[in-house]
C-alpha cells in the first residue's frame, strides 16, 4: 500500500500546457532561441518508443523494491486549472499500476506565489537526502530559474520539471528530465484550425497570462501565426495573470472598447472561465468566438454547453504517466531510455464535434485521473 504525506497549502486555483511527438515545432525557425528544443536533445527513436509506452498498458517494474520511493512534488495545484491535480492522480495511479511503492510530500501553491515556491525549495533541499525524486512545476520558468538549478545541482535525487520543456542553454545545472506539452505546437495547431474555420481578416483580441516563456508561446506564437498566415488583426492584449478575474477584466475591456473584435484568445483555463462568465452576463456569448487552452474538464464542459468554441486539448494524463514511467526506468537503471524532454499529445476540440467524439478523446486524455461524461 502506498503512503501519502501531504503538505498542502490551498488557496484559490490556475494553468496548464501542450505537444505531440512527430509534429514539427514552429520554434525551430527562430535562430535566436536561448533554450534547447526537444529534437535537439532527444534521440528520435527513444522519444517515439517512450511515447508508445506512455500510451500503452503498464508493465510492472522488473524487480520489487526493498523500500518505498520518496518523492517531493512542488507545483501550483491551488489554481483553477485541473492540469496539476490530474497529473498528480495520473502519476500516483501509474506508479501503483507499475507496482512501485512510494511516499509523496506534496507542496502546493498558486501560480503567482513565486516566493512560496522558493520556500518549498528551501525546505526540500534542507532534507534532500530523504528524497529519490523531486518533481517541480515552476510558477514561471524565468522567475524560478535559480530554484530549478538549485534542484538540478543536487546529487541526492533526480530532478524532473513539469509543465515546461525548454532547458536554458545558459544554465550550469540541468534537470534530469522535462515533462510537458508544447505550447508552441499547440498554438500552431489552434492557428491552423481557426484559419480554416473562421477564414482570413478576423479581428481578434487576447487574454494573455504572465509575461514569460509560456505565454510567449501560447499567445505570442498564436498571434504571429494568425497575423502572418491568416491576415488577422490584433486589437488588444490584456495580461490577466492566468487568473479568472484577469480573464473577466480582459473580456470587459475588449468588448467595451473594441466592438470590432469577434474572436477572443485565452491563454489558460482560469481566464477562459472568467471571460465566459462576463460574456454570458452581458449576453455577448453568441457574438464572440472564444478559445481556451489545455482542454481541461471545465473547458470541455463549456464546449458541450455551447459557450466555448474551441481549445487545444492535451491528452492530459500523459505528463503524469510519463513521469511514473521515467521513475520506473530510473529505478531499473535505464535512464538512457528516458527522453530528456517528454512532450505529450495534443488535439484541437471544438463545438462542432459530436458528444461521442469529444467523449472518446476525453476518456483517453483522462484515462487515470477520471472523468464524468454526459
Amino acid at each position: 500500500m502506498s503512503l501519502f504525506v501531504k503538505s498542502v497549502f490551498t488557496v484559490a486555483l490556475v494553468p496548464s500546457v501542450a505537444f505531440a511527438i512527430g509534429m514539427s515545432n514552429p520554434d525551430q525557425d527562430n535562430p535566436n532561441l536561448n533554450y534547447w528544443l526537444a529534437d535537439e536533445v532527444n534521440d528520435a527513436k527513444t522519444a517515439e518508443d517512450f511515447q508508445t509506452i506512455v500510451s500503452s498498458k503498464p508493465q510492472v517494474i522488473s524487480a520489487p523494491l526493498s523500500k518505498p520511493t520518496r518523492i517531493a512534488l512542488i507545483y501550483p495545484s491551488a489554481d483553477l486549472s485541473d492540469f496539476w491535480v490530474r497529473n498528480y492522480k495520473a502519476l500516483t495511479a501509474r506508479l501503483s499500476a507499475l507496482h512501485i511503492d512510494y511516499v509523496i510530500d506534496e507542496l502546493s501553491s498558486r501560480q503567482i506565489e513565486h516566493a512560496l515556491q522558493t520556500r518549498y525549495i528551501d525546505e526540500v533541499l534542507a532534507r534532500q537526502g530523504e528524497y529519490d525524486y523531486v518533481i517541480y512545476g515552476p510558477s514561471e520558468l524565468y522567475v524560478q530559474a535559480d530554484n530549478i538549478q538549485r534542484l538540478a545541482k543536487s546529487e541526492s535525487f533526480q530532478s524532473y520539471i513539469w509543465a515546461f520543456h525548454t532547458p536554458m542553454k545558459s544554465w550550469q545545472f540541468q534537470p534530469d528530465a522535462w515533462f510537458d506539452f508544447s505550447s508552441s505546437v499547440g498554438a500552431q495547431a489552434l492557428c491552423d484550425f481557426l484559419i480554416q474555420r473562421l477564414g482570413s481578416d478576423v479581428s481578434f483580441a487576447m487574454n494573455r497570462g504572465i509575461p514569460g516563456i509560456t505565454d510567449d508561446q501560447r499567445s505570442g506564437d498564436f498571434k504571429s501565426c494568425v497575423e502572418e498566415e491568416g491576415g488577422w488583426m490584433n486589437f488588444y492584449e490584456h495580461f490577466g495573470q492566468y487568473q479568472a478575474g484577469g480573464g473577466r477584466d480582459g473580456a470587459a475591456l475588449i468588448t467595451q472598447s473594441f466592438p470590432e473584435v469577434t474572436m477572443l484568445h485565452n491563454a489558460n483555463t482560469a481566464m477562459t472561465l472568467g471571460s465566459l462568465e462576463y460574456l454570458a452576463e452581458q449576453s455577448l456569448i453568441d457574438g464572440m468566438y472564444v478559445t481556451g487552452w489545455g482542454g481541461t474538464a471545465a473547458e470541455i464542459e463549456q464546449i458541450k454547453q455551447g459557450n466555448l468554441n474551441a481549445t487545444p486539448m492535451r491528452m492530459g494524463d500523459d505528463v503524469g504517466v510519463a513521469t511514473a514511467e521515467a521513475i520506473k526506468f530510473s529505478l531499473e537503471g535505464r535512464t538512457s531510455d528516458i527522453p530528456k524532454i517528454y512532450l505529450g499529445r495534443i488535439e484541437v476540440v471544438d463545438d462542432q464535434m459530436s458528444t461521442e467524439e469529444i467523449n472518446a478523446r476525453t476518456r483517453e486524455a483522462f484515462r487515470y485521473s477520471g472523468v464524468e461524461l454526459e
